[in-house]
């Protein structure tokens, strides 16, 4: 039975909670959360060195165009890559928990008592949020850019609409689909149709818009029409990608909201995570007190291919000219 007088009661409850810990992490490592929306929306690559102090990378263009030649000519056209180097940091986080030995104790007095996840998950939920808000919105601290604002990025302004305003809602269905059709056909036919977007993300209240507002004479709403029927779609044989984000609602130019198009693929856009969250071993940190430190290695998000995102301003919080 365990005596918290005894000599050997710090030992014990180390005991316990090292085998406990081994059973409760891997439980934790396989929860899903849904509200974490990094995943689905950036490629994660997790191939680096978990040590790497940085990640370099190489963004390349090929110039040169093919042309007709004489027989006696001297010179012949020249195909050329255009290559540019970059590096972004890899930065050191952590997240773990704590348990004192009056709790472990507790745990002890009934044999076969197990320990439950919740505060291990606690600190792999602050983990997947912490990376989920870097990836999705950046940290200024470490000078990291996150999708809804990275610098660069071609900028576009709303048209207004018949009210005189760029606010989706005010704007008719048709003016809707519009402004958004402009955003993918002008990045397809300003990159000679090589770049285009399969993803949109919008305000929360843009999405609402497009879910609830029904294209005139049929039964779909904005969001089923133009998920389907715009120039990527047509020419991918594909559905785009539509999803609301938090932080976009004041994105935008003016504090206004912010729609962000972009295609979803590592040659565009990649977010390095060389070491993810792990748990280390109990260490007691005190005479009652053992934490169970957790630690991870993640880079900023990188956009490769600006030409391949674009930003929609004044879809949402404009008033009224």
């Amino acid at each position: 039975m365990f005596n918290i007088y005894s000599a050997d009661a710090a030992q014990q409850a180390l005991g316990f909670l090292v085998s406990q810990t081994s059973y409760i992490e891997p439980q934790v490592v396989e929860v899903q959360y849904p509200e974490i929306q990094y995943p689905t929306l950036i490629p994660v690559d997790t191939a680096a060195n978990e040590w790497a102090k940085s990640i370099t990378y190489f963004s390349s263009d090929k110039v040169g165009k093919a042309g007709w030649f004489h027989h006696l000519a001297k010179d012949i056209h020249i195909a050329d890559v255009e290559r540019s180097q970059f590096e972004v940091g890899v930065e050191m986080a952590d997240i773990g928990y704590r348990y004192s030995l009056q709790e472990l104790g507790q745990a002890m007095m009934v044999p076969g008592t197990n320990l439950t996840t919740e505060r291990a998950s606690a600190a792999r939920r602050a983990y997947e949020e912490f990376v989920d808000n870097l990836a999705l919105r950046g940290m200024s601290d470490k000078n990291f850019h996150g999708i809804i604002d990275y610098p660069g990025i071609t900028t576009v302004q709303a048209a207004e609409g018949a009210e005189g305003s760029t606010d989706w809602d005010s704007k008719t269905a048709d003016e809707i689909m519009a402004d958004i059709n402009a955003i993918l056909t002008g990045m397809w036919t300003s990159s000679a149709q090589i770049e285009y977007a399969d993803t949109l993300l919008l305000p929360g209240e843009a999405m609402t818009i497009l879910v609830s507002k029904r294209v005139p004479d049929t039964t779909l709403t904005i969001l089923d029409f133009v998920a389907s029927k715009n120039i990527v779609s047509f020419q991918t044989g594909r559905p785009i990608i539509i999803r609301a984000v938090r932080g976009l609602e004041d994105a935008g130019t003016g504090g206004t909201g912010r729609m962000v198009a972009y295609r979803r693929d590592p040659a565009v856009l990649k977010m390095h995570i060389p070491m993810p969250h792990r748990f280390l071993p109990v260490w007691q940190t005190g005479p009652l007190v053992y934490d169970i430190p957790g630690i991870f290695r993640v880079a900023g998000l990188e956009i490769r291919r600006p030409g391949a995102v674009r930003y929609l301003d004044g879809i949402s919080g404009d008033e009224p000219s």
